[in-house]
């Protein structure tokens, strides 16, 4: 090959890179595109985001939570039929299972609002309407899964319960045991390996079913021989004392075990985050940080974090159901204009998690 040849075929080669460099998408890792105070301030957000996870563990915790932090920054409980002017912060809460945050903008609802949207509640365990027994005197709580879990990896691990009883004078318990270092947590059994030879013969979605999915609650009887279930009836006096809850109240309580377990940093260089409860708080929270900062947006800015997205986002706290529309309306009625208009004009994000690569099981 002459010296001529020889540089118009690097020319060409050149050239292709230049070309490919320029129009073919490249992947880069994080490290690549971001600066070095960029990674320092997403270390800095997320010791608030573990904060949240720990706090935030159940739809109505992460509603709290997200209540205080709008009061501690300006915001008002919305009232419908008040005018709210630009630069207002107001917000709606949905039977303490969901929360719309909303800053009234320059423009006119008539030209729509900006929304972003995550859900807050996670799979779990549900108590059932009437879930204390006993058997061969331990005492439990029978339960129904919420959302898609993997079973088995329920069990052996520390339970947290949280919710509410609604009695009937109309009064509501909070409950919040297992989160705290000096309360005590719950457990679903498992078998030792030495006594599970018919379990291990299982597929591993059945390895654990969900009507084996009983939690653990006490095993200490009643100081009275005389009776049955003292196991029980023990459990039930603790609750009395400590609540003022009978066995009825069950029938109106809303009660869910999670794992107790804290946000912890994971691996050497601490650069990821392990806890319950990612999906879909790696978005719910980022979107409520995201409107308690901002100021006289131009367009009325709304952050909805809504329930039941696990199962379909049904029921009257889901967003199948009319109530962030109805805000929307709302507000627009009020400043003269039609909420169908503004709905039609509005835009949303809507931001659900996201799994990661893992190179053990990249085929999926």
């Amino acid at each position: 090959m002459d010296k001529s040849s020889l540089e118009n075929l690097v020319n060409d080669i050149n050239t292709e890179e230049m070309l490919k460099e320029k129009l073919f998408y490249t992947k880069k890792h994080a490290a690549e595109i971001l600066t070095q105070d960029e990674i320092d301030a997403a270390f800095d957000f997320c010791k608030g985001y573990r904060e949240f996870l720990d706090y935030a563990k159940t739809e109505r915790r992460a509603v709290a939570f997200a209540e205080n932090l709008a009061k501690q920054n300006g915001f008002v409980e919305f009232e419908a039929g008040v005018k709210y002017n630009k630069g207002d912060k107001v917000y709606l809460n949905n039977r303490g299972k969901a929360i719309i945050l909303a800053v009234i903008g320059e423009k006119s609802l008539y030209e729509g609002v900006k929304i972003s949207a995550a859900h807050i509640d996670s799979p779990r365990l549900d108590l059932k309407p009437n879930p204390l027994y006993e058997d061969t005197e331990l005492a439990l709580f029978k339960t129904h899964y919420y959302g898609g879990i993997r079973k088995y990896q329920w069990t052996a691990i520390p339970l947290s319960l949280h919710g509410v009883f609604a009695k009937k004078d109309g009064s509501v318990i909070e409950v919040n045991i297992g989160e705290d270092e000096n309360d005590p947590v719950f457990i679903v059994n498992d078998l030792l390996p030495h006594l599970a030879g018919e379990q291990s013969k299982r597929t591993l979605s059945q390895g654990i079913k969900g009507e084996e999915l009983n939690i653990l609650i006490g095993s200490k009887p009643f100081k009275d021989d005389s009776e049955s279930e003292l196991v029980k009836l023990s459990i039930l006096n603790i609750l009395y004392d400590k609540y003022g809850i009978t066995e009825d109240d069950f029938l109106s309580a809303e009660l869910e075990a999670v794992p107790a377990f804290k946000a912890k940093d994971v691996g050497f260089d601490r650069s990821m985050i392990g806890a319950y409860g990612h999906d879909d708080r790696v978005c719910a929270y980022p979107a409520l940080t995201a409107i308690l900062d901002i100021e006289n947006p131009q367009k009325t800015a709304v952050v909805v974090l809504a329930d039941k997205e696990e199962i379909g986002s049904q029921g009257n706290t889901g967003l199948e159901s009319d109530f962030l529309r109805f805000f929307i309306r709302d507000l627009a009625i009020m400043q003269g204009g039609d909420g169908t208009v503004a709905l039609r004009n509005s835009r949303c994000l809507s931001a659900d998690v996201n799994a990661g690569m893992d190179p053990t099981f990249q085929d999926v």
